[in-house]
């Protein structure tokens, strides 16, 4: 294994792969993950929007209401198929392509990506955030939610390291190991200022909501309060929700 965790990113996808029909269930069966959906109309989601690593699309249809357009972008065909069916908005297309490696033909006003952060080995984090930059255009800004520390308790055979991962089984008694990086919000707000962002990540629950711009020089001196705009009440109210597991992270 290579030390960016390659061998275990084709296990993850593999596991994504071999469970797509299993994708959609924690939702179905977790109020405060229908809630977190919501937390999409508390945010800075506009114009041309990218989603990264979109899954079967749950997250899809919110931001569709709120984009001019939405390219959604996934590895997996097999959870892709499933968000064709699911989204059939005019103004949604999406995208088979490894995240890490595409190249889109234009820039977008926003990158979303939900539960998809902590699937990023950690060596790779400065290179994908780099290319997250190179993704949006001038005044754009990244978006993200996803599982922070106090829902690890939530997750079996977790072992930390270089590359940390948990073990997550299939209805077929398939067992992958994946990457699953619990970002606690105060550290990645310092990581991602040290790599030039600037960045509001705030606890939710169990999980962590973030917004970035990758250029705070061309911003006013209240850019940072300004990054989580709309309705902070709303926002609030989502933060005693929220509790990961399965293949929603």
């Amino acid at each position: 294994m290579t030390d960016d965790g390659d061998a275990l990113l084709a296990e993850q996808l593999a596991y994504y792969r071999a469970g797509a029909a299993e994708y959609d269930r924690p939702y179905a069966e977790r109020e405060e993950l229908r809630r977190l959906l919501t937390v999409v109309d508390c945010l800075p989601v506009a114009g041309d929007v990218l989603e990264l690593a979109c899954g079967t699309g749950p997250w899809t249809p919110a931001l569709a209401a709120r984009a001019h357009s939405v390219t959604a972008v996934d590895a997996a065909a097999e959870v892709l198929a499933i968000a064709r069916g699911r989204t059939p908005a005019l103004n949604v297309r999406f995208v088979r392509a490894d995240v890490f490696d595409w190249q889109p033909p234009r820039r977008y006003d926003t990158v979303f990506f939900a539960f998809w952060l902590s699937h990023v080995p950690p060596a790779r984090l400065p290179a994908f955030w780099h290319t997250v930059a190179g993704f949006l255009a001038p005044g754009g800004r990244a978006v993200f939610v996803d599982d922070g520390p106090a829902a690890a308790v939530s997750e079996e055979g977790v072992e930390p390291g270089p590359v940390p991962t948990v073990l997550r089984r299939l209805g077929d008694g398939g067992r992958y190991r994946i990457v699953k990086v619990f970002h606690d919000a105060r550290t990645l707000t310092g990581e991602l200022t040290a790599l030039g962002w600037a960045a509001r990540v705030r606890t939710v629950g169990e999980n962590i909501v973030g917004v970035a711009a990758p250029d705070p020089s061309e911003r006013g001196p209240g850019a940072l309060d300004e990054l989580l705009a709309g309705d902070r009440a709303a926002l609030r109210a989502e933060e005693e929700g929220g509790e990961s597991g399965d293949l929603v992270g």
